[in-house]
Parts: structure tokens; sequence; C-alpha cells
């Protein structure tokens, strides 16, 4: 380090270093560091200092995060450094809170918690994150939702906060800005998942909203989690974290303890459960119950939004002929009807609607998909527009029709100003989906469909068709009490050894990458893996599930030397804490 640069340059600075013949950036990881067996003249001076960077707590944060999702830590860094040029200069020195009287272990302040909440509007929520917010020093709030966290970030202002808003939907110069005032502390952070990175340096408290929420985990390897990260940041410096949820997860739970609510208990909008067992078979997923309550709801004017989470017209078909289900002629499985087309989901194979073993051409759909589902309502409500909704769904499309239908894409899509039905036209799909978090999933779908009908108010309803009216998901909508489902998430986790009570990663990628890496870990100690196995209807893909007793030792695992070796070998993806698994 040239004498002249030193002044301005400290652990977390970003510089210009020589390397291989180019000048590059690099992030300063480490000061006064020995290296005797260097000689002087192999060593490479610094060219320049770019900008100022993440702090050092923040880089030791880097560093964990970078063990704990098997991941580069040059993604971690660049997550936590502002997107343009910030001058370097000193920051302030401390670390840790600026008013450590506050942070005692006997003041009350210093508890985790993890507090409910109703799945009602944004003045309930504000209310909740207000009251979280520490005295002083800088408290960060994590919001996945950008309009809602823009929403929040202007009543804290109006309240006398000093509020800086990092929402990667800004542009970069207002991102730079706001980073650039974040790291002199005393203001609350508002931003989504990368807020957790925000560099202040009197850190006295961390909200995260909504835990469940997907959009908190990096959909990219390595996937982390905004609020494990938030958790151990606030741990390292001895601050409250705080998790604020109308359905926390297991995984919320265990690291914060048990839940409790501010205020009286949350309520629920008025839920209703149909069996379909008590209804005309005949009728399909569209009984006399829900034609009933989607008639109430258009006379009303207000809009109904059905939810099922199968895209194009027929998921699974039989002949009207011979009975026979509709099957790929070069795989085998299942086929789904794409408009006038068969499809098979697995190797991508069309053919026209045609039966394989009697050749009619007449079926009958046993599971129907959203295309085929709008037409059923369009002719039960003859006199009403119904409108399909699905990911590829345009975002600017009008969705103003009395009626939606679609995938949870529909939850996102709906306007929140008069629904007054949400139903969910199979949710045994979601209860015995084949996941580990398919309840906590299946819960949160829920909530989702209640925040449309903004709480606890009139007529609006949610709409259960369900043949597992005594599933714990059901139960705790109807009583307004997500912790039935904790307590049986827990128990099943427990059993399995799932997270949080054991470790679980998914390698995918590239056959012989993926076989190398498999045939290191097994010989760690302590170490389960299982595959690899090809990937359905893919010989260039291939995946294996490992496990281990504890987080920490499938993290130990997962850093040694030759799985990384094995990217070599061709793509390896590592997912640490698969959702989907």
């Amino acid at each position: 380090m040239p004498a002249g640069l030193t002044s301005a340059v400290g652990v977390g600075t970003i510089v210009r270093v020589p390397l291989h013949g180019r000048r590059v950036r690099g992030w300063v990881l480490d000061a006064d560091v020995s290296t005797p067996d260097a000689a002087p003249a192999d060593l490479r001076a610094v060219l320049g200092v770019v900008s100022a960077g993440p702090p050092a707590a923040v880089v030791d944060l880097c560093r964990w995060a970078a063990w704990r999702w098997a991941g580069p830590l040059t993604t971690f860094l660049r997550a936590a450094s502002p997107p343009n040029v910030v001058a370097p200069g000193p920051g302030p020195e401390r670390e840790t809170a600026v008013y450590p009287e506050l942070l005692g272990p006997a003041h009350p302040w210093r508890t985790d918690a993890v507090v409910v909440v109703a799945p009602a509007g944004d003045r309930v929520l504000e209310g909740t994150v207000e009251s979280l917010l520490a005295p002083e020093g800088s408290t960060i709030v994590v919001d996945p939702d950008a309009p809602r966290a823009a929403r929040v970030a202007a009543a804290l202002a109006d309240d006398g906060r000093d509020v800086v808003v990092l929402g990667s939907e800004h542009d970069a110069a207002h991102r730079t800005r706001a980073w650039d005032r974040a790291r002199a502390g005393a203001c609350v952070v508002v931003a989504g998942r990368t807020g957790v990175w925000a560099p202040v340096p009197d850190l006295a408290a961390v909200v995260v909203l909504d835990d469940a929420d997907e959009a908190l985990e990096d959909e990219r390897a390595p996937t982390w989690n905004a609020r494990d990260v938030a958790v151990e940041r606030a741990r390292a410096c001895g601050a409250p974290a705080r998790v604020v949820s109308p359905a926390p997860t297991v995984d919320a739970v265990v690291a914060l303890g048990a839940p409790g609510t501010a205020g009286p208990r949350p309520r629920w909008p008025r839920v209703e459960v149909v069996d379909p067992r008590d209804e005309d078979p005949t009728r399909g997923l569209l009984g006399e119950r829900l034609a009933d309550a989607l008639r109430a709801t258009v006379a009303r004017g207000d809009q109904a939004v059905c939810v099922l989470n199968r895209v194009g017209r027929a998921q699974l078909l039989a002949c009207n002929s011979c009975r026979e289900l509709a099957r790929c002629e070069r795989c085998g499985a299942t086929v789904l009807q794409r408009d006038d087309r068969l499809e098979c989901a697995q190797c991508g194979t069309t053919r026209p609607l045609v039966c394989l073993h009697c050749h009619g051409s007449r079926f009958r759909v046993l599971r129907p998909g959203v295309a085929r589902v709008r037409d059923d309502l369009a002719a039960l409500l003859p006199r009403t527009d119904v409108a399909a909704v699905d990911a590829s769904t345009d975002e600017h499309a009008a969705l103003d029709a009395p009626v939606l239908v679609g995938t949870e894409a529909v939850l996102h899509r709906a306007p929140r100003v008069r629904v007054g039905l949400v139903a969910y036209l199979e949710l045994d799909q979601e209860l015995l989906a084949p996941r580990a978090r398919a309840a906590e999933q299946a819960l949160w779908l829920l909530v989702r469909g209640a925040r449309l009908l903004g709480g606890e108010r009139g007529h609006g309803r949610l709409l259960l068709q369900t043949r597992l009216p005594d599933h714990e998901v059901v139960r705790a909508a109807l009583t307004s009490d997500p912790q039935l489902v904790v307590d049986a998430e827990r128990a099943r986790r427990r059993l399995l050894g799932f997270p949080p009570f054991g470790g679980v990663a998914e390698l995918s990628g590239a056959p012989d990458a993926v076989a190398a890496a498999c045939d290191a870990l097994r010989e760690v100690d302590g170490i389960d893996v299982l595959g690899p196995v090809a990937r359905s209807g893919s010989t260039t893909s291939s995946r294996a599930l490992v496990k281990s007793v504890s987080v920490a030792e499938l993290c130990d695992a997962l850093a040694d030397p030759r799985v990384d070796a094995a990217r070599g070998l061709g793509r390896l993806r590592i997912d640490v804490d698969p959702r989907r698994v």
C-alpha cells in the first residue's frame, strides 16, 4: 500500500490493483497482513483508491454468508457495495450501537421477538413497525414488498424519522446517495432483501417483514435468505432482531423464540370451508356453494378472485372412448392440453388431440387448468366477464373484470380496492404438495388472499375448497392462529432432520460436476448424499440431495476445496436450504 493512500484505505475499501497485465477492482479484506513467504519483489502495489465500500463488520458478515450458502465471497461484497463510486474517507469509528445502554442485557428492548400481525392493510403494519424501531441509533427494516416498503417509509418520514430508502426499484444514482447517507448512521433504512447489507455503523435493531415471502431469498445461487442474514448481523453486533408476519416460519420461531402479538389477537377475514365430497361430483371444481358465492359477490359490485395453480387447459386427461389416460408416446408421462394440442411437460413432445390406444379425439378433463376453468366460469356466469391471469399475463393488462381466475400470480396482480371473495378452487394441491415446506407455503398463499380482502372487514371472505378440512393450515385460517402450522411443521422437520433442525442442500447442473461433488461429499463424516439422478426429461443435467445433522456441518462440508474443484467439470449449482425440495 503506497504511503499516500494509507489514510484513505480501510477494510472494505474498493481499490484498483494490477492483475495479469490488467487493472481491476477489488476489496480490501484485511489490514496489517504479514507475508513471511513472499519476497518484496513478488508483491504488487495498489494503484489507487476507487470508492468507499462495506465497513469491516459487513465484510465479516459477507464472509459468513459465503460460508453459509456455499457461494463466492464476491457475490456478497457486490451486494454490500454502492452501485456507483462513493468518495472514500474516514467513516464513523464505531461498528456497534452508539447507545449501548439501550442494548444492555437488562433493558426490555434487548429481546428478540417474532410478532404476529393480522393479514390486513398497511396502517396496522406501519404502527407495528414504528413500535419496533430502536429509540436511538439506526434500524434496518427489510420489506420484500417494494410498493408497501415505499408506503412504510413515507409513514415513518411523516412521523419525523430520518428514513433512507435503499430499494432496488430505484436507479443506481439514487441507491448510491442512499448508501452514502446510511453509512453516517442515525437513520431508519427501509429496503428489500439487499437492505441487510446497509453500511450503518450504529445498528440498534433489525426488523424483517413477512419472512415467509420467497422474495426474501435470492433465486440465483448462492440462494441467500435476508432473514437469516439479518438475524446473524443483529447477533454479531448485539442488536435485537424482530420478525413481523401474519404467518411466521418455523425458522424464525426457532431462531428468535415463541411468537407474540402487538395488541389484541389478530383476526383474519371470514373463512368458509367447502368439502367437495359434499357437493355434486358432476360439477367438478365449480360446486354449488362456490357458484352462489360468485353470484353474490358480483351482484354486490365486488370482484371475485379464484386461485388454481395449474396453467394451460388441462393437466390430466382420459379418453372418452377407451378411458385410458393421455400419455406421451416418447417417455410415457401424462400429457397436458395446450390449446388444440397435447404437450408432454417432461420431454416437450407435442401431438394433436388423438388417443394413442383407440385414436379417439375426445377427452374428459380430470384435472383442469386455468384456461379451462376460465371457460367453465364464463359458462356458469354468462353475463359476467371472466379473465384468466398467470405469470405470463402482461403486468399492464386490464384486470378490472368482475371475476379473475389464475395461478397465485393473480394474487399479486389483482387490484386491492374492491375484492370481495378469494376462492381457492383446489387447496389440496398445495396442502399435499411433495415439498418439505408445503404447509408453510400453503398458509402463506392464504395470507396473500386475506390481504386482498383487507382483513376483518364487511362481507369479504376466503373460500377454501378442500377434502382436508381438519388440516392444520385450514384450522389456522379458521381460528386466526398460525401457531398451529408452526407446531405441526416443527415436529415434522425435527423428525426428518430438515432445516432448521438439520442441513439440506440440492446440487444440480452438469452430470460430471454433480457426480464429482457428490463423490467428494461422501468422504466427509456425517454427510448423507442421495443421488445423483438425471433431471426429468434431460440428459444433460442431474441433481442430488445432501443432508447433515446440522447446518454448520453441511456448510463446512460444502466448503471443501474438492467441491469447488468440481465446478471445473461443468456447471454446478448449490442451493442450501432449498424451498421447493
